[in-house]
C-alpha cells in the first residue's frame, strides 16, 4: 500500500495549484494585455477569412503597375499591376502560420532540454549547455541564409531553421527556472517514490514552469515573426507568385518613388500589429511573473 504524500508535500502542491488557478484572472487583468489580444484577434481573423474575402486572384493583374487606389482596387495596385488588397488578405497566411509553427517547434524542443537538463544535472546539463553557447554564437539570419542558399526555400525548410534556432535560448531559460522546481519537497517525493525521470518531468516540472514558459513562447513568437519578414524582406523567405506581407515589401520597394506607398506600408503594418499584439499579451504575462506569479 502506497504511503500517503507527507502535510508540507500536499500543502506546497496546493499552493502550486491555487497560483496557476489566479495567474490567468491577474494576467489577463491587465489593459495592454486586453489590446494586445483584440489585436491578435483581428490578425486572426484576417488570416483566416482574408483568402475568402479577397475580391481578386493573388496572380490576377487589375490595372498597370503602382495605380492610386480606386473603385476598382481599395488600396492600389502593386509592381505587376495586382490588387493589393487581395494580397495583403491572402499574405497572413504564411507569416502566422510559419511564426507559431516555428516558435512552436523551437520551444518544444528547447523545453525539452531545458528540463533534461535541469533534472538530470552532471554531465547531461554541461553537455546540453556547451551545446546550447556554441548555437547561440551563430548569427540566426546568417545561419538560415546559409542553409537555404544550399538546400533551397522551401516553408518546411525555413520552419525547421528558425524553430531550430530558437531551442538553445529557450533551453537555457528552461533549465533556470526548472533547477529551482526540481528542489521543491513535492519533485523530492516522488523521487523517493522511484518515480521515472521522464513522469517527474511531465507531472512535476513542466506544469511548474507553465508561465515562464508561455512568455518565452510568445518571445519565440515575434522573433519568429522578425526572421520570415527579414527573410522574405531579402528575398531569401517565401518565394513568389505567393502572397507573404514580408515579400510584398520586397516586391514593390520602388513604390514609395511611384507615388504608391500603400503596397510597402500596408503590410508592413499588418507584420507590426501582429509582432505587438504578441508582445502584449507576453508583457502581461511576464508582468504576473515579476510580481511573485508561479514559476
Amino acid at each position: 500500500m502506497t504511503a500517503s504524500p507527507p502535510t508540507a508535500v500536499l500543502a506546497a502542491q496546493a499552493e502550486v495549484k491555487t497560483s496557476r488557478g489566479h495567474a490567468l484572472r491577474q494576467i489577463f487583468s491587465k489593459r495592454s494585455t486586453i489590446i494586445g489580444l483584440i489585436m491578435l484577434v483581428f490578425v486572426l481573423l484576417i488570416t483566416i477569412l482574408g483568402p475568402i474575402l479577397a475580391p481578386y486572384d493573388i496572380s490576377k493583374n487589375v490595372g498597370t503597375f503602382f495605380e492610386a487606389p480606386s473603385a476598382k482596387a481599395w488600396l492600389g495596385t502593386d509592381y505587376l499591376g495586382r490588387d493589393v488588397l487581395s494580397r495583403v488578405l491572402h499574405g497572413g497566411v504564411t507569416v502566422v502560420t510559419m511564426s507559431v509553427l516555428a516558435a512552436t517547434l523551437g520551444t518544444v524542443l528547447g523545453a525539452a532540454l531545458g528540463m533534461t537538463a535541469a533534472y538530470r544535472r552532471g554531465i547531461v546539463d554541461e553537455v546540453i549547455m556547451r551545446i546550447s553557447d556554441v548555437l547561440l554564437a551563430l548569427p540566426l539570419i546568417v545561419f538560415v541564409l546559409l542553409l537555404v542558399a544550399v538546400f533551397g526555400h522551401e516553408l518546411w525548410l525555413l520552419v525547421l531553421l528558425i524553430g531550430i534556432s530558437h531551442a538553445p535560448q529557450v533551453a537555457r531559460v528552461v533549465r533556470g527556472v526548472a533547477v529551482e522546481v526540481r528542489e521543491r519537497e513535492f519533485v523530492e517525493y516522488g523521487r523517493s517514490l522511484g518515480a521515472s525521470g521522464t513522469r517527474m518531468v511531465f507531472t512535476q516540472i513542466l506544469p511548474n514552469i507553465s508561465t515562464p514558459l508561455l512568455v518565452e513562447y510568445g518571445l519565440r513568437i515575434v522573433w519568429s515573426i522578425a526572421a520570415f519578414a527579414s527573410l522574405s524582406v531579402l528575398g531569401q523567405g517565401v518565394q513568389a507568385p505567393m502572397a507573404d506581407w514580408g515579400l510584398m515589401v520586397n516586391e514593390n520597394r520602388q513604390s514609395m518613388i511611384a507615388g504608391q506607398p500603400l503596397s510597402v506600408l500596408v503590410p508592413l503594418l499588418m507584420i507590426a500589429v501582429f509582432a505587438l499584439a504578441v508582445n502584449l499579451i507576453t508583457d502581461g504575462i511576464s508582468s504576473h511573473v515579476a510580481r511573485g506569479g508561479d514559476a
